[in-house]
């Protein structure tokens, strides 16, 4: 017997963890049926991010969903949050198994 999957998108947001809760927020406004969250900390020519204190930590929020709803939420995200905050947003077409939770 074969898996049965289904192509969904995933979102990748990492951003700083002060925004955590507005961007979930904004994510469950926009259609979003789950998340998930981690640390992250790394660097880039804009400087590291260790999470040694609370305002220097980044989080990773993960987002499968439909296509269309992933695009809603990375334009809603790069209107509000890229200008003021550090984030990188970067979308993948997945495949995944138990479909109807996405």
């Amino acid at each position: 017997m074969n898996a049965t999957h289904t192509r969904r998108t995933l979102l990748c947001v990492i951003c700083e963890s002060s925004i955590e809760a507005a961007v979930v927020a904004d994510a469950r406004c926009l259609g979003a049926h789950g998340y998930t969250v981690s640390d992250a900390r790394g660097w880039c020519n804009n400087g590291e991010r260790d999470g040694g204190w609370p305002m220097s930590g980044n989080v990773r929020i993960e987002i499968l969903s439909e296509a269309s709803v992933a695009d809603a939420i990375a334009t809603h995200l790069q209107k509000t949050y890229f200008a003021a905050y550090a984030m990188v947003c970067y979308l993948s077409e997945v495949s995944v198994l138990r479909s109807d939770k996405f």
